[in-house]
């Protein structure tokens, strides 16, 4: 889970229930199904009508991904330069063939590492794995980051549908008023407390769920797509079967300084912990 959303979320409501608690000492006023149902009615069914009911519910399931933990960071290239590099050493060892048994080790949710790696295998020239592989991960960020468009869309119009509702509200004023309304204030009170409630949620829906949304979807997308190309050129590297050294200063240059890949300090160190830990169960299990 994403903490720094999360947080952002509860501080955000925090500060607007305490509002609305210190201005009326009745917050129940601001709640009205009325003017709920008009602005997400019209804000979902003009989704609907715009987009692709596959897209649109992605854009849904993105709300939810507001305080979900993202797949890919910045911080975790360095892992991923980790791994080059080992794949690396098997191949100065055994050869490209040797990644065939390396497919199996990326994971399912991963499909464009692993349709990279199969391609690394075919044997093809470098040039044209670097196309393929570069088209599939462009193609990948442009089909995932289309609900960001559906959300944006949504947080357009949500304040659309906000003055519908405020224009519903003022023409049932204005008919009771036609009608001659016996209580005059309890119709004006009425008919603006939905037209300036259907106002209120439309701004709230847009500002608060639907643009934040699309931009926290489209900054995971983003970063996903960094890595990827990041990716990309490291098995390119292991097609053309460069030296680890050389893919660690070719990668490190997608990373910030602080972040730096060391063989020396990272590979190898892990590499004398697995070795201690083998050693250590082999010495359990004698015992």
């Amino acid at each position: 889970m994403s903490l720094s959303s999360l947080l952002g979320v509860i501080f955000g409501l925090i500060l607007i229930v305490t509002a609305i608690a210190t201005a009326t000492s009745n917050p129940l006023i601001y709640i009205d199904i009325s003017a709920l149902l008009i602005v997400l009615g019209g804000a979902i069914a003009a989704a609907f009508m715009g987009y692709h009911s596959r897209d649109v519910i992605t854009g849904f399931q993105a709300i939810g991904w507001m305080v979900k933990k993202p797949k890919s960071t910045r911080e975790g290239l360095n892992t991923e330069i980790m791994r080059l590099i080992k794949w690396s050493y098997l191949v100065q060892q055994r050869g490209v063939m040797a990644l065939e048994n390396e497919i199996k080790s990326v994971p399912t949710n991963d499909p464009i590492v692993r349709y990279c790696l199969e391609l690394v295998v075919t044997n093809h020239a470098p040039e044209e794995l670097r196309a393929m592989m570069v088209t599939a991960v462009e193609s990948g960020f442009e089909h995932k980051t289309t609900p960001v468009q559906v959300l944006r869309n949504m947080g357009a119009s949500a304040p659309s549908f906000g003055m519908i509702g405020t224009l519903v509200g003022l023409i049932a004023i204005l008919n009771k008023l036609g009608g001659g309304a016996h209580d005059l204030p309890g119709v004006v009170g009425s008919g603006m407390s939905l037209a300036l409630v259907a106002t209120l949620y439309g701004v709230f829906f847009a500002r608060m769920v639907f643009i934040p949304a699309a931009n926290k979807l489209l900054q995971q997308e983003e970063t996903e797509r960094f890595r990827n190309l990041m990716v990309v050129e490291g098995l390119i590297m292991l097609a053309e079967k460069k030296n680890p050294r050389f893919m660690q200063d070719r990668l490190n240059s997608f990373l910030e300084p602080k972040d730096h890949f060391d063989i020396d300090r990272q590979l190898r160190g892990s590499a004398v912990a697995s070795a201690a830990a083998a050693a250590a169960t082999e010495e359990g299990e004698a015992s």
